[in-house]
């Protein structure tokens, strides 16, 4: 079944290359995109029944000289199948909320485009097997990026832009630096083989380093603290469906997922590592929910909450336990779906009111009442309310703390979870209770694919909680902790 694999790149790498020439009409891009989003989406849950197993494509057929790999390996297994689900349902909601909210913008094809480039870049990320083709396929993820924040041409949309490409730029000159050094010690920049290699020759100073330059490179491209100042400024100016890829999925595969692959995969763990890991992810966790709490620009408020949860994702995967691994996992995926709603919600305020600003909204729900319903439930599975998925995932890292002997981590998370309550329900007064602070007889709810994409990601916020069952947990999330549990067995599935 390798035939699969290439697929998620060739598609919306394909069709970025296409779309300038035959999109010259719209409603042509509009139904390409959402063709290639949805055939990607379903590709990608067709691969479940693959995620127990370890399957390499080898570009060109290349095949090992004398045991050593020497082509292009793409891997598809447990891990990479959970990323791929998530990244390409977020990826098919903000095209669907994207062919009427785009309208207003001037050029769609270039939009679609770029952020088939982008699709691409994060479907390479999680796929490839070797360094140099991860940072390649970073690279075309990080500078689609760039200019789909930049999209609106405004002031704030360019200098916002410019923050991210420098910022972007240095962490990926962190991970470069690291993949030559690395390079250098093991003379390959297969992963597996790069395992190999490290578990033969051992960890030595340089190695040390190259965590280091790994840390602080995917810590930029993740936005955790104190690496997030790009953040605050990219999410609010790009447009709603970008900003939701950018929270939802973007920063989680360059950043977290990558971080994760190279420790727990390539290169190992040990406390040190991990330890700095969940400093880091305290920091991030409890300072990003306390600045989200004085913002006024609806987007900004989501960026800092953002911040927040990517510390609260690697709290659970920094515990290095199979019931931490779980949660922060679980968490990625929960936090994918409610943040990227919420994100489409704020785009639906700016689209009907036309505002950010939280004192200039209120009673918004009688004339939005679709976009308040389903950002209250957003608003709910991201404050950790039950039934909703964020209970669960929050849950499993609370149980996890606890479990490996760390109740005062625990206490962090806690905390975390009882302010962001607080600020959700300031939102949600603000923005859709008491009264208005302007004219509101105007407003009126968004368009139907904007709104079909609201409720289809609210209704996942009920019912994700379910894949946590005895009968759904072995098919799609047990996977993804025994790649990680198992840790530098990578090298040996891929080189088999």
């Amino acid at each position: 079944m390798d035939w699969i694999i290439p697929i998620f790149v060739v598609i919306p790498l394909g069709l970025a290359f296409i779309l300038p020439i035959i999109g010259k009409n719209r409603r042509v891009g509009d139904v390409l995109t959402n063709l290639a989003t949805l055939a990607l989406l379903c590709f990608a849950i067709y691969s479940i029944k693959f995620a127990k197993s370890t399957i390499v494509y080898k570009l060109g057929n290349w095949q090992p000289v004398k045991g050593i790999p020497i082509g292009i390996y793409m891997v598809l297994d447990g891990l990479s199948i959970f990323m791929l689900v998530t990244v390409n349902l977020v990826a098919f909601m903000c095209t669907l909320y994207s062919i009427n909210y785009m309208e207003k913008f001037t050029d769609k094809t270039r939009y679609y485009t770029l952020f088939l480039l982008m699709l691409a870049g994060m479907n390479g990320v999680i796929l490839t097997g070797d360094f140099f083709n991860l940072f390649v396929f970073l690279e075309i993820a990080a500078i689609a990026s760039y200019a789909l924040v930049a999209f609106g041409t405004e002031a704030e949309e360019l200098e916002a832009a410019f923050k991210y490409q420098v910022m972007g730029s240095i962490g990926s000159a962190f991970i470069l630096l690291g993949i030559t050094l690395l390079y250098s010690y093991t003379g390959t920049l297969n992963m597996a083989d790069v395992s190999r290699v490290l578990i033969t020759k051992g960890v030595s100073k340089l190695v040390i380093f190259v965590s280091v330059l790994f840390i602080v490179g995917f810590g930029l491209k993740s936005a955790i603290m104190p690496f997030h100042m790009w953040l605050p400024d990219a999410h609010p100016s790009a447009p709603a469906p970008i900003s939701a890829m950018l929270s939802g999925v973007l920063i989680k595969t360059l950043g977290i997922y990558a971080l994760v692959r190279v420790f727990f995969n390539v290169i190992g763990t040990n406390p040190v590592i991990l330890n700095t890991i969940i400093v880091l992810s305290i920091i991030s966790m409890v300072l990003g929910i306390l600045l989200a709490m004085v913002q006024r620009d609806l987007k900004r408020l989501l960026a800092y909450s953002s911040i927040s949860h990517v510390g609260l994702i690697l709290l659970g995967v920094g515990l290095g336990t199979p019931l931490g691994m779980l949660g922060g996992l679980f968490h990625l995926l929960n936090h994918a779906v409610f943040k990227s709603l919420l994100f489409l919600n704020s785009g639906a305020i700016v689209y009907s009111a036309g505002t950010r600003d939280l004192d200039n909204m209120g009673g918004l729900r009688n004339n939005m009442p679709v976009t308040a319903d389903t950002s209250l439930v957003a608003s709910m599975a991201i404050s950790g309310i039950p039934p909703f998925n964020g209970f669960w995932s929050k849950l499993l890292i609370i149980f996890a703390c606890v479990e490996a002997g760390r109740p005062w981590l625990a206490v962090f998370a806690i905390v975390a979870s009882i302010v962001t309550i607080g600020v959700f329900m300031k939102l949600q007064k603000q923005a859709f209770f008491g009264e208005s602070k302007v004219d509101i007889s105007k407003i009126k709810e968004v368009p139907g694919f904007m709104v079909f994409a609201m409720i289809v990601l609210a209704i996942l916020c009920v019912v994700l909680g379910l894949i946590l069952l005895p009968k759904l947990r072995p098919i799609f999330l047990n996977p993804v902790v025994d790649i990680l549990k198992n840790g530098l067995e990578y090298s040996v599935r891929v080189l088999r």
